[in-house]
């Protein structure tokens, strides 16, 4: 059984600090028993700027999920991203060591280290190696070489970087809150595994998390992860947007943007009004139209999207989408987002809510949680990888963390 008999995941996010405690039951499935959630004050962009302000938050949504399930956390998988976060693609190549020239975990070890031997500037440090294809003797598309015979063994990888400081300081404040680290997970993988099928992923599809301050993209082929950015642009954007178009609050148009927020002017119907409190003391509310709150939002949707798509064409993946895009992120609750990413791409849209979960799902069953359930079912599939080996053969994934322990 996982540590405790629970996996923890803890997403810090810009906007908001989430904690969800999943218990494995006897049939071998996970079940939500716990969520705690609790602004989010000391991150900028994703990276911590106030350190106690963060430990805070952490114990607060800490404390709340631990009441909810009656249990204590004291290990988590976390989740990790920012503007800092890095990423490339690398390739290792060697000569099958052995007699009789079978592929062995010692040389898959071999070439994977071999991949990582790339210049990375000295204040930025390896998250994530994935492995992404192996090819013998130039057959490409191996998934697991292990036992196969050949002469050259090679791997495609996809590395993520962080860096050094902005890393530190995100474990400093999970480990003062008094969690020991599990692993920590760039929020794209943890996400993928809440939000897409096999199937999304293996013919090709891109993954769009638009959080509070920043946007994270991810783009799958063939079962694995070949391109991540990060566009620091995010949700509050459109806030700050709203209260600059409005004339009103940050607070009062984080409101607005959540309860009446549509980024397409044609689905809000002409008589629609919404109340808008004013800038001062004693200044009474004023009553807008509908259709002007999304004329101001629409432009910011646009250009997220263009920037993902500029993104994603220049680096050649534009033919790769051929499941189309998946919006996750709380900002993916707006309406009319599916529509005008649709115009920006010309590809099917979708929004992505958690899935694979029982117990309290209906409670975390919208995009704002799909990281957070994203990383209980990363440490779900973990276990179940390693509970399962001694009922069926150890699958190719548990495997794959086998050769990246030391990574």
């Amino acid at each position: 059984m996982p540590k405790n008999g629970y996996i923890v995941g803890v997403d810090i996010g810009t906007k908001k600090i989430t904690a969800i405690i999943g218990e494995v039951t006897e049939d071998r499935k996970i079940e939500i028993i716990g969520i705690g959630t609790t602004d989010s004050r000391g991150l900028r962009k994703g990276v911590v700027v106030n350190l106690e302000t963060t430990v805070d938050a952490i114990k607060k949504a800490q404390e709340e999920a631990e009441l909810m399930a009656g249990v204590e956390i004291d290990s988590a998988f976390v989740g990790i991203s920012g503007a800092h976060i890095k990423s490339f693609n690398s390739r290792g190549v060697i000569a099958v060591s052995g007699k009789n020239k079978e592929i062995s975990r010692e040389d898959i070890r071999r070439v994977i280290d071999q991949s990582k031997a790339v210049s990375i500037p000295p204040d930025r440090e390896i998250i994530h190696v994935i492995p992404q294809e192996f090819v013998v003797d130039d057959q490409d598309g191996i998934k697991d070489p292990l036992g196969m015979s050949g002469i050259k063994l090679e791997v495609n990888v996809h590395i993520i970087t962080g860096a050094i400081t902005s890393v530190q300081n995100l474990k400093t404040c999970i480990t003062r809150a008094g969690i020991e680290i599990e692993h920590l997970v760039l929020n794209q993988i943890a996400t993928s595994f809440s939000i897409l099928t096999h199937d999304e992923m293996e013919l090709g599809v891109g993954l769009i998390d638009i959080g509070g301050g920043t946007t994270e993209v991810a783009i799958f082929e063939r079962g694995s992860l070949w391109y991540t950015s990060v566009i620091p642009i995010g949700g509050d954007n459109f806030t700050n947007d709203i209260a600059v178009g409005l004339r009103t609050p940050i607070p009062d148009a984080e409101k607005i943007k959540k309860k009446f927020g549509c980024v397409s002017s044609p689905l809000v119907e002409e008589q629609e009004t919404i109340e808008v409190p004013s800038v001062g003391r004693g200044k009474k509310p004023r009553v807008l139209s509908r259709q002007l709150l999304a004329d101001i939002i629409q432009p910011r949707a646009e250009e997220i999207f263009r920037l993902v798509d500029n993104d994603i064409r220049r680096m050649g993946y534009e033919k790769s989408l051929n499941s189309g895009i998946v919006l996750t992120g709380g900002t993916a609750l707006l309406d009319g987002l599916e529509e005008v990413a649709e115009g920006i791409f010309d590809l099917p849209v979708r929004r992505g809510d958690p899935s694979g979960i029982g117990g309290l799902a209906d409670r975390v069953s919208t995009p704002d949680y799909a990281t957070s359930v994203g990383l209980v079912l990363y440490g779900y599939n973990q276990w179940k990888d390693r509970g399962f080996s001694k009922d069926r053969k150890k699958g190719f994934w548990a495997k794959m963390k086998d050769w990246l322990k030391e990574a």
